[in-house]
């Protein structure tokens, strides 16, 4: 009998598993997104997907409808979601632009950030915020102390002037 893996093949050792309200339109709109590729899909007799697995890049996501009778809801019934998911590629303007019109809203604006990343992030129409990016520049520890000091002073001095 052959022994299995304890992590599967194509797996990595956290794979998130969204609660999605209308599990399937959220698997075309990750197709559409992000590029997904569709592994496995489980519905129900209703139509409601209990468990599907998709590819994006090299990591998977699971998904399933919401089943509120069971305590599994979607970020709409639980009035947003206090989890990012972060998709680092090679060319996040062009998975940006992508995301933004197939239906995902803007959260953070994409910008070069003092971390070093091309970052920023959306909501999908699902409730579920991913931050987008690609790794620019390794930044030393003193370096990012100073450009996080400098950064924060500059979004205090905007709250500033937008509350004057």
């Amino acid at each position: 009998m052959p022994t299995a893996r304890p992590v599967p093949e194509g797996h990595h050792t956290i794979t998130p598993h969204l609660v999605i309200r209308d599990a399937a339109k959220a698997i075309d709109f990750y197709k559409k997104a992000f590029g997904a590729r569709e592994i496995n899909r489980m519905a129900m007799p209703n139509g409601k997907i209990m468990h599907a697995e998709l590819q994006i890049g090299d990591s998977m996501l699971y998904l399933a409808d919401e089943f509120p009778e069971a305590g599994s809801r979607a970020p709409q019934s639980l009035g947003g979601t206090p989890v990012v998911l972060n998709v680092y590629i090679e060319d996040v303007d062009n998975l940006w632009e992508k995301a933004v019109a197939a239906g995902a809203t803007v959260k953070m604006p994409l910008d070069d950030q003092f971390w070093g990343d091309r970052y920023g992030q959306l909501v999908d129409p699902f409730g579920h915020a991913w931050g987008l990016a690609t790794h620019m520049e390794d930044v030393a520890p003193d370096e990012m102390e100073s450009r996080a000091r400098e950064a924060m002073e500059k979004f205090a001095a905007g709250k500033k002037a937008t509350s004057a």
